[in-house]
């Protein structure tokens, strides 16, 4: 029994060395196995030479013959490493300056000199192989590496290559699109912030310019006051005439302070009239300017018996602050601070609406238009003409218009959106936004034909001083009188042709010359008049031709015309 035990034992024994040792020989087999094949492949690599000579201008540097080129420095020379790193580096900036060269010939740039220095450079890179000296210490197939020539080698590479960096950092702004970009962007807001500058600056000085007094002016008006105070039996008040009263002449108001702009006016009314001698001039002015304009027409009397009546705003008592609200709010601390104080600060601030703060906007010469009906309380129609206008053909026309009932007829200056109520009303204002169409043509002043009796029937006047007393606080609108005539003529008002009046001689030098021609009436409207210095030329001689030049006193204050 204890035989048959020990027997089994003894084979179990066996059979587990015999196991032991099958797996050994196994793990030795196949780490032999892997052995002779990693030193086959090595020997492949290590036997095999490059196909690219070393007498090339420029050593393989990716791919299998860098790989080759590696492996043969390991096993031969370790100085052949640094020389391929080298090489390797400067052939990565031929590369780099050949691209920028070609780019920069895609795009025709003017930059010939950067070209040549980018194929020059190039061509020092290449060249640094082929130099006799390298060729022979460093790209022979054969011998060793010179460690003095490698380091030669290498301070001429590291010279090149830092002047190829130096260089594309320079013309780097010229080839990359995202900097061309950036530069180009701060360019524009620089320029668009001088511009805005340059808006701000000649808005201004247009606008004194305009508005001041020229010296000529200025001259005429007082040598004219001169010639009243040196003669007066010449130039005193004679009684009214009748001719001033007759509702079957032909009425015109012109309300100025500018003597030779009245007067031209009035002259290039009466040369183009069939029937001069039918035709009354309405003249208001300011008791400043009164004596000089009556003296003007005393010695220079109208062409063809026309009849002109010289009066001041003051001949009109009914005008008042207690009646007129343009005359009240002018009294008004708050609207004397807002137009009177730091002027010259508040229109740089604001480009846009800085002419609204010039006062003649609550002049009552500017706001007389508004009175009319009561300031010639016998007439049925009477044409209304702005200073800076000149008369082409004969008007008389105009008072054959049937104005349908209408108060005002006026040519329309809208076109597309432009020029339509909302340019000229505030319609976020309830008021202003439940009474008008923001999208209604606006018209013009400077020549209108009034139906005054359908003015009164209207009561025009009235509705005028309505709108006006709410906008004191200039929050419907700015200031001027276009806006509150918009408001009181807003549906009596009768579109004319566009042949009776043309605008835009005073700030818009691409008026039509066919147009121009065609009208009975241009406008100066705009800072450009034309007995300013700073007229457009091309339409200054249309108004010049009616200055009375042989006046000797317009030669003496040397007009210049």
């Amino acid at each position: 029994m204890a035989v048959a035990i020990r027997g089994g034992r003894v084979g179990g024994g066996g059979g587990l060395g015999m196991g032991l040792r099958g797996f050994f020989s196994y793990r030795i087999f196949v780490s032999a196995m892997f052995s002779l094949l990693f030193l086959a492949t090595l020997s492949v690599i290590l036997t095999t030479h490059p196909s690219t000579s070393h007498h090339d201008s420029a050593l393989p540097s990716v791919g299998n013959a860098y790989v080759q080129r590696t492996f043969l420095a390991l096993k031969s020379d370790p100085l052949k490493t640094r020389l391929d790193l080298i090489h390797k580096q400067a052939n990565d900036h031929i590369a780099l300056v050949n691209a920028y060269a070609a780019y920069a010939r895609k795009l025709k740039l003017d930059i010939s000199r950067q070209l040549k220095m980018f194929d020059d450079l190039a061509g020092n890179f290449s060249d640094l192989s082929v130099k006799p000296t390298y060729k022979a210490s460093l790209f022979e197939p054969e011998g060793a590496v010179d460690e003095d020539v490698l380091r030669q080698f290498e301070k001429e590479v590291k010279d090149k290559v830092k002047f190829a960096r130096l260089l594309i950092g320079e013309s780097k702004e010229s080839y990359d699109n995202q900097l061309k970009i950036q530069k180009l962007k701060d360019t524009i807001f620089a320029v668009n912030e001088l511009l805005v500058k340059a808006k701000k600056n000649g808005a201004l000085a247009s606008l004194i310019s305009a508005k001041s007094v020229p010296k000529s002016l200025h001259c005429l008006a007082m040598r004219l006051v001169e010639e009243r105070i040196s003669h007066p039996e010449k130039y005193r008040d004679e009684e009214p005439s009748p001719e001033f009263e007759d509702p079957t002449l032909y009425h015109y108001a012109i309300f100025s302070d500018n003597v030779i702009a009245v007067s031209v006016v009035v002259r290039s009314v009466v040369k183009n009239a069939q029937e001069p001698w039918r035709h009354v001039f309405h003249v208001v002015t300011d008791r400043m300017n009164v004596a000089a304009m009556k003296v003007w027409f005393k010695m220079r009397p109208v062409e063809g018996g026309a009849h002109v009546e010289v009066k001041a705003i003051e001949d009109y008592t009914f005008l008042n602050s207690s009646y007129v609200p343009v005359l009240r709010q002018l009294e008004s601390l708050r609207m004397q601070k807002f137009y009177f104080e730091n002027r010259a600060e508040y229109a740089t601030k604001d480009v846009n609406h800085m002419k609204f703060r010039n006062p003649k906007y609550l002049s009552m010469l500017n706001h007389l238009r508004f009175y009319l009906p009561e300031m010639y309380p016998k007439l049925h129609k009477i044409l209304f003409l702005d200073d800076d206008v000149v008369v082409q053909k004969d008007l008389t026309g105009l008072w054959n218009i049937d104005l349908d009932g209408k108060v005002n007829g006026a040519v329309e200056t809208c076109f597309g959106s432009f020029r339509r109520y909302a340019q000229y009303l505030n319609f976020s204002h309830p008021l202003i936004r439940e009474r008008f169409n923001p999208k209604a043509c606006a018209w013009a002043y400077g020549m209108n034909i009034f139906d005054l009796d359908a003015w009164r029937r209207e009561k025009c006047t009235e509705q005028y001083h309505y709108w006006q007393n709410l906008n004191e606080d200039r929050t419907m609108w700015k200031l001027g009188t276009l806006p509150p005539g918009l408001i009181t003529f807003y549906s009596s008002t009768k579109s004319l042709d566009k042949s009776w009046h043309v605008l835009g001689l005073g700030y818009n030098p691409s008026v039509s010359m066919d147009d121009i021609n065609k009208a009975a009436v241009i406008h100066y409207n705009g800072n450009m008049k034309p007995w300013l210095d700073i007229a457009l030329n091309q339409y200054k001689n249309l108004w010049t031709k009616y200055v009375d030049n042989d006046m000797e006193f317009v030669q003496v204050c040397n007009f210049g015309f």
